[in-house]
C-alpha cells in the first residue's frame, strides 16, 4: 500500500475544513512540511488569492464562538495569539466591550445562580469571572448585583 504525501496546499485545505485558521497560524503548523524554501508561502499566497484564508472570517469565528463564554481579555488574548492585525483585532473588540457586562451576568448565572454567601464565596465568583477574562470593574458589578437582588 503506497504512502500519499499530501502537498502543503492539501494539508492547509484539510486544516481549514475543520476551522477558520490565521495565515500566521498555517504557516507555524505546516513550516514542519516545507520542503522548500518559500513552497509554504507560494501556497498560502494562492489560498488567500483565492479567498481561502481570510483574516476577518478568523476574527468572527473566534468572537462569535467564545464571546458568550470569554471576556473581552481571553478574547483579545486568544485573537493576538493567531498572529492577527491588531487595528483589525481592536475594531472587533470595541464591540464587545458594549455588552461585557450582560455576557458576564450570564456567565456568572449559568455557574453560580445564587448570590455569595459570604465574603470567600464572593471572592470565589470573581476570581472565576476574572480567569474567563472579564475586567474588574465589570466583575464587581455583577458580583455586587447579584447581593443587592438577594436583598
Amino acid at each position: 500500500m503506497a504512502l500519499i504525501q499530501l502537498s502543503l496546499k492539501g494539508r492547509a485545505l484539510r486544516l481549514l475544513s475543520g476551522r477558520e485558521h490565521s495565515r500566521a497560524e498555517l504557516e507555524r503548523k505546516l513550516q514542519c512540511f516545507e520542503e522548500e524554501p518559500g513552497t509554504l508561502a507560494k501556497a498560502l499566497d494562492e489560498l488567500q488569492a483565492k479567498g481561502f484564508i481570510s483574516e476577518a472570517r478568523v476574527i468572527e469565528s473566534v468572537v462569535n464562538r467564545r464571546s458568550a463564554k470569554l471576556g473581552t481579555a481571553r478574547i483579545k488574548q486568544e485573537l493576538q495569539g493567531k498572529g492577527l492585525d491588531p487595528e483589525a483585532v481592536s475594531e472587533a473588540l470595541a464591540g464587545l466591550k458594549a455588552t461585557e457586562f450582560e455576557r458576564a451576568q450570564d456567565v456568572w448565572r449559568k455557574k453560580f445562580g445564587a448570590p455569595p454567601e459570604d465574603a470567600q464565596a464572593s471572592a470565589k465568583q470573581m476570581r472565576f469571572l476574572a480567569s474567563r477574562g472579564f475586567g474588574g470593574d465589570v466583575i464587581r458589578k455583577v458580583v455586587a448585583s447579584a447581593a443587592d437582588d438577594d436583598m
